[in-house]
């Protein structure tokens, strides 16, 4: 198969959307042999955090010296991006080699495979033909009826932040949602829960039963300084970690890595702290509160829901103190974004507004109505990203931060207009 066939293959189901449910992925992974059971896995859910836990669990297992895959979604620019080994993308041939593994599977099934569970297969499969150690798995949504949920218990199942969203797939409370999130836990595996609200922790505890349960605790979690090359912390009886990634929430989240790393030593991994310190140090998630330029300062936050904002705010208070900020800004529709956008106005100059590439995406002019209503400020609608970053950097005062926030589906064009 060529590339683009492989992209056809993968997107030729987008008009089924979300259809949660294991019966498809369990009958196309059987009919590949069930691959997924040759591997070992963290697997990982929640709201806010998954990702950038993800990557830093990733880096620090890579560190001691495993062969280690890495699954995420979305992408930003390539779908290329959500399957990695050892930090590097998958490459073109082997995608379109998995693609046609998988393809022949999916088309004896009555039951036609999502976009989400045709690419999870891929992955499992890749993962198991390059002979992967062990697997960081991030859930796509929810956790008890995601796709990733066919694989056998993890070594850790782990639940970061709970918040609501995705409400008519998940439920409309804390309570049911952290049922749904809990739903990857599997008799035999570790559970790693990050410190939350009593209601989320509760649910969890009752459904994880038998399993070894740790609880990271924020009350020895200190952050010892932070700036915008990175920060340093100290959690439990480790001291004086730096992160390379920027914001609150991380320590919060490198937290639960940390605790996770202690869960898989207890299991029999061989992770040193030299290991941990360096994974931490090093790595990355982008176009999470990321630094794309610093004259004039550019962030750019994947923030799109009102947890997220609350924390990209919390970033704004502690980097950029007395500022006031241009937001250049893009939405999904079906997002809580006037809640968002209220959250961010004591904080801006002015805004841009601009539309996401996607389906799914308000207009700039109804983001632009919308922050009107609240703003008393500059609002100027752009007919596209591009458009809207042109305007930005031509409209920018001295000395006045330029950031972007509102949806992870602009990041990708927001990153390459900046490499540039």
């Amino acid at each position: 198969m060529t590339l683009e066939e492989t992209m056809t293959f993968i997107q030729s189901v987008n008009w089924l959307g979300c259809r949660p449910g294991l019966e498809r992925i369990t009958g196309l992974m059987r009919r590949l042999g069930d691959p997924q059971k040759d591997l070992r896995y963290v697997h990982i859910t929640g709201t806010n955090g998954k990702g950038s836990t993800a990557a830093m669990l990733s880096a620090i297992l890579q560190a001691a010296g495993y062969t280690v895959g890495l699954f995420t979604s979305p992408h930003l620019r390539r779908y290329n991006e959500r399957i990695k080994i050892n930090g590097r993308d998958i490459s073109d041939e082997d995608l379109c080699a998995m693609a046609e593994r998988v393809k022949p599977a999916v088309e004896q099934m009555n039951a036609v495979p999502t976009e989400f569970e045709r690419f999870t297969a891929m992955a499992l499969l890749y993962f198991q033909k390059r002979h992967c150690d062990i697997v960081v798995l991030e859930v796509g949504l929810g956790g008890r009826l995601d796709s990733t949920n066919v694989i056998p218990a993890p070594e850790a199942a782990v639940i970061t932040n709970i918040g609501l969203e995705h409400t008519e797939y998940l439920g409309d409370t804390i309570e049911k949602i952290a049922a749904e999130k809990a739903g990857i836990i599997k008799p035999g595996a570790d559970v790693v829960l990050s410190g939350q609200c009593p209601e989320a922790e509760t649910v969890v505890r009752a459904l994880a039963h038998g399993n070894q349960m740790c609880v990271t605790d924020v009350s020895q979690l200190r952050q010892l300084s932070a700036d915008l090359s990175g920060q340093r912390i100290d959690y439990r009886e480790r001291k004086d970690l730096r992160l390379r990634l920027l914001g609150a929430y991380q320590c919060q989240n490198a937290a639960v890595a940390l605790d996770t790393v202690d869960a898989l030593r207890r299991r029999g991994w061989n992770i040193s702290e030299t290991a941990v310190r360096h994974g931490l140090e090093t790595a990355a998630w982008p176009g999470r509160f990321e630094v794309l330029r610093t004259k004039p300062l550019v962030l750019a936050d994947g923030a799109h829901n009102p947890n997220g904002v609350a924390e990209l705010v919390r970033c704004l208070e502690q980097y950029l103190p007395g500022k006031k900020c241009l937001f250049l800004t893009g939405v999904m529709a079906d997002k809580d974004y006037a809640d968002m956008m209220q959250m961010v106005t004591p904080y801006a100059a002015a805004f841009i507004t601009v539309p996401p590439p996607s389906e799914r995406a308000l207009s700039a002019q109804a983001l632009r109505e919308q922050i009107q209503q609240s703003f008393s400020g500059p609002v100027h609608a752009a007919d596209s990203v591009e458009a809207g970053l042109e305007l930005a950097l031509a409209s920018l005062e001295p000395e006045q931060p330029l950031c972007i926030f509102g949806s992870l589906y602009q990041m990708g064009i927001v990153r390459a207009f900046f490499e540039k």
